[in-house]
């Protein structure tokens, strides 16, 4: 029997599915699963539901968020509840949290757009991405029912796990081993989506040197000593966090100049590029960690592992053919290197094999 129960503008729900006995007693980490989904998004969230429910939570009814910047339907809310094994909690998005901040000159925005419409460049002509990218590089965090946990999990909609990851509480782990941030893959950037990025955050930290953590991660970011960013960077789109790190005065700053400069709407600003540039600078490298083997996917770039041993003993179902951890274009090389990591077997050196244009930073929308 389902009971769902309406509290503020977020609706609790739970599948009524008991927990095998062994883990009746468990005590699960203060943390969640997130997912920022639209109505249109049902049937891929479901499928990303159920693998990680039959991959990793099946085992230890973590919470799931899912939020969006409309009301859920109720057929939405019925269904997800009733595949997810722990609580499940449906956001509306607050209109303060999604949308121009008032001083985006929006006449300028619009010529961003049409100018990446025009060369074709992904999600160029979008609004909504934009705010997408906005929100959960400085938002999402804030959410009143997000402020109840402590650590996060983000699930997006039409992902799929090829391995099972229940030998390990991840939450757990990044307790224990005092991690903020983890990741699974990271390949490069578009560079015409981040254009003055990189310009901003070394002016970010030319201002406030004291915020640069002495043991940094900032050798991934570049290579030729922070003249250019290399465009590596950690796919959101799987990640874990402990969110107060981006709650704290460190990320609030950084988070904000970024927004003030306006680079999400004049041009198209991620999450995933934004996240990785706070953890690689604020963070000490012990507090990032590269989570392999996970048998992750989500189109283009996946990751299976490569093991055999590993392959039957988590019971993978994935093909070597479109694993891209180890492969021309992946970062995770460069984060071995950077970290004195030893590589396994089949690693290979990092080589930038992105096609920068000339003048990249050169001024192209007033002071653009």
């Amino acid at each position: 029997m389902q009971n769902n129960q309406k509290v503020g503008k977020v609706t609790l729900g739970r599948s009524g599915n008991p927990p095998p006995p062994v883990y009746d007693s468990y005590v699960r980490e203060n943390a969640t699963f997130f997912s920022l989904v639209r109505n249109s998004d049902f049937q891929g969230i479901l499928s990303s539901i159920d693998s990680v429910e039959e991959r990793f939570n099946k085992v230890y009814h973590y919470d799931w968020v899912f939020a969006n910047d409309e009301p859920f339907t109720p057929a939405f809310i019925e269904h997800v509840t009733a595949r997810v094994s722990g609580s499940a909690h449906f956001v509306h998005i607050p209109a303060q949290f999604w949308g121009y901040p008032p001083w985006i000159d929006l006449d300028k925005a619009e010529r961003a757009r049409k100018n990446m419409k025009e060369n074709k460049i992904k999600y160029g002509a979008s609004q909504s991405y934009r705010h997408m990218c906005r929100f959960n590089s400085g938002f999402f965090f804030h959410l009143p029912v997000m402020k109840n946990y402590k650590y996060y999990w983000r699930v997006e909609p039409d992902i799929a796990f090829k391995c099972d990851l229940f030998d390990t509480d991840w939450f757990r782990f990044m307790r224990i081993n005092k991690k903020k941030y983890a990741f699974v893959l990271a390949p490069l950037e578009l560079h015409m989506t981040v254009k003055n990025l990189w310009r901003s955050t070394k002016m970010f930290f030319s201002e406030n040197p004291d915020l640069l953590h002495p043991d940094n991660s900032f050798s991934f970011l570049s290579d030729d000593n922070g003249d250019n960013y290399n465009m590596c960077h950690f796919w959101s789109n799987f990640e874990l966090g402990d969110m107060d790190f981006f709650r704290s005065s460190a990320y609030t700053k950084f988070f904000e100049y970024l927004d003030q400069v306006g680079g999400f709407y004049y041009s198209r600003w991620g999450d995933a590029p934004v996240h990785t540039l706070a953890v690689t600078t604020l963070l000490s490298k012990d507090e990032v960690h590269y989570i392999p083997d996970t048998g992750y996917f989500h189109n283009p770039n996946g990751n299976c592992p490569r093991d055999d041993a590993i392959r039957r003993a988590r019971r993978c179902s994935c093909s070597t053919r479109f694993e891209h951890t180890w492969s021309r274009g992946s970062c995770i090389p460069k984060w071995y290197e950077v970290n004195e990591l030893e590589k396994p077997s089949y690693g290979i050196k990092f080589k930038n094999v992105h096609k920068f244009a000339e003048n990249e930073d050169a001024d192209e929308y007033d002071d653009w």
